[in-house]
């Protein structure tokens, strides 16, 4: 059941309190009119009484009793008169309760629906800020590229404008820290390109030496893979701090286009390791960086490669659906638990032991993905293919330009 908002909430309490205090003020009044009603007069004639309909002179009651003239010019006393007077009250009870209580609960019902709309106009009048505040902070949750906004709140100095204050401070910093880190990765993965640059190329010098043993050729090709292991690291670690960085400059990019280019590249390490890559280019056009559009389904496609089986296949399928793009890349391979499929796509995260020694990727191609989609105001998931293997749906916006 879908809660009440806070807006209806509040439009609920002041006319509320609204019909509350209209309901004590109906019947403080009805109670003091009834009790004004009950109260006993005496009244006291003195001389003598002249009849208008016999014109005949008569004394009045004593002052303790009571006496009533009647319509006709009867004066009745005693019983009669108390008989009377009771009707007459009656009468006059029974119209305070029709235009005191029915009357006036139907205006306070009427003047009650007004408050509570005036009351929902102005709940979301005050309320207008901190939908901002919401609204900004569900983008910035949405992408890290959000960091830069900020909500600027223009106003009184009061409790809504200090939290948007407050909010813009923490989003502030959160900004910093974040760009502070990845101007880290990205200064510590240039400077570390160079050593291994240089360390690289001494060892293919020493392996190609006329006088090199064949101890130092193995020796040199397992120091060249391992030293390929950590340029594919260097490098992922690069494409990762770009792709959180936000995009300054997009184009048109048709995902057609890059799943065929991704398909021809990767067809060589696909026939070799026995797998069969299936595509399905069809017209997928949106907007972006093309290097990090490649990139995501680069390794994508690479990823159902490695992770699969003998005589497996990966399908690759790029469409069209409403007002979105989707990339969807299915692979068989092992068994995947449901739990385990969200850690696939954190950094450095590999799944069973068999892929914790390996060395054919960096733990980063899925965490690339995620970050590439996500700067693209886009969304990815993943499901176990029933069999083995891995379902990853890549949704991004339509460019209907």
């Amino acid at each position: 059941m879908r809660r009440l908002t806070l807006r209806g909430r509040l439009t609920l309490l002041y006319g509320g309190l609204f019909m509350v205090a209209g309901v004590v003020l109906l019947g403080v009044t009805y109670a003091l009119f009834t009790a004004n009603l009950g109260q006993k007069y005496q009244v006291i004639v003195k001389g003598t009484y002249l009849s208008p309909t016999t014109g005949a002179t008569t004394k009045p009651p004593p002052p303790d009793q009571a006496y009533v003239l009647n319509k006709d010019g009867a004066l009745l006393t005693g019983s009669d008169a108390e008989r009377v007077m009771n009707e007459q009250r009656e009468q006059v009870r029974q119209a305070a309760i029709e235009s005191l209580l029915i009357q006036g609960s139907v205006a306070l019902v009427v003047v009650g629906g007004l408050a509570a709309g005036f009351g929902w106009l102005v709940a979301g009048r005050v309320l207008a800020p901190l939908h901002r505040v919401t609204d900004t902070a569900r983008r910035i949750s949405a992408s890290p590229a959000a960091l830069h906004e900020r909500i600027a709140l223009q106003g009184p100095d009061d409790e809504v404008k200090n939290l948007a204050d407050a909010f813009d401070t923490m989003v502030e910093r959160l900004d910093h820290s974040f760009d502070g880190q990845r101007r880290f990765v990205a200064n510590a993965s240039h400077e570390l390109r160079t050593p291994l640059t240089l360390g690289r190329a001494l060892v293919e010098v020493a392996m190609h030496r006329r006088t090199a043993s064949a101890d130092v050729k193995e020796l040199g090709e397992s120091l060249l893979t391992i030293n390929a292991r950590h340029e594919q690291l260097i490098e992922g670690l690069l494409i990762l701090a770009d792709s959180e960085k936000q995009l300054t400059t997009v184009y048109p990019v048709n995902l057609a286009d890059v799943v065929t280019h991704v398909c021809s590249q990767l067809a060589g390490e696909a026939l070799a390791a026995g797998v069969e890559v299936e595509r399905g280019p069809g017209e997928a056009p949106t907007r972006g960086d093309a290097l990090l559009l490649e990139r995501l389904v680069h390794n994508l496609v690479e990823n159902g490669i490695r992770h699969n089986t003998p005589d497996g296949w990966v399908r690759v399928i790029s469409k069209t659906v409403g007002d979105e793009v989707q990339v969807v890349v299915t692979n068989t391979g092992p068994e995947i638990p449901p739990y385990e499929v969200e850690s696939l796509f954190k950094p450095f995260y590999r799944l069973g032991a068999e892929r914790l020694v390996s060395g054919r990727g960096a733990g980063l191609g899925l965490s690339i993905v995620r970050s590439v989609a996500e700067a693209h105001a886009g969304t990815v998931t993943a499901v176990p293919r029933l069999g083995g293997g891995l379902e990853v749906t890549v949704v991004l916006p339509v460019d209907l330009g």
